[in-house]
């Protein structure tokens, strides 16, 4: 019992758990501001531009003897539209662009050809094939060729 209580412990205690339960709690403060704010402000501003009175999340339509309260869905949209658009601008932006400047992409892809054997893409100056270990027939590489013209 005392083993498996450490290991809880320590489990708990781990960084990744605790970041993760910080972000939770701050995710969820947030998306209380941002309905509280669809609420106070921009549910009044669409209510007033579509011509309804009073509170807007309590607007709803019948049909056949059902209600339909389209209000609330509004407000929904409006705060999902409202959070994605804040991290998006506020969080993924800043990452990627931090992230671009210091580890820049550096993706570099050497010319390929198809290995006769296997028609495995490998590396054009490759001498035997990552895949099926044949060996391969060099090709000329420009460069030398230039270099040796020089020479001679």
């Amino acid at each position: 019992m005392r083993d498996l209580l450490g290991g809880f412990r320590s489990f708990v205690l781990r960084g990744n758990v605790v970041d993760l339960a910080v972000g939770i709690v701050i995710g969820a403060a947030f998306t209380a501001l941002v309905n509280g704010f669809v609420k106070a402000f921009l549910t009044p501003i669409v209510g007033f531009t579509t011509g309804a009175t009073g509170d807007y999340s309590r607007r709803t339509f019948t049909v056949g003897g059902t209600v339909f309260p389209y209000g609330g869905f509004v407000n929904a949209v409006i705060g999902f539209l409202l959070i994605a658009c804040v991290l998006y601008f506020l969080v993924v932006l800043p990452v990627n662009k931090l992230h671009e400047r210091f580890a820049p992409h550096q993706d570099v892809q050497a010319d390929k050809r198809d290995c006769p054997e296997c028609l495995n893409p490998v590396p054009a100056r490759a001498r035997r094939c990552g895949f099926c270990t044949s060996e391969l027939v060099p090709l000329p590489d420009t460069a030398d060729a230039g270099e040796t013209r020089a020479q001679a």
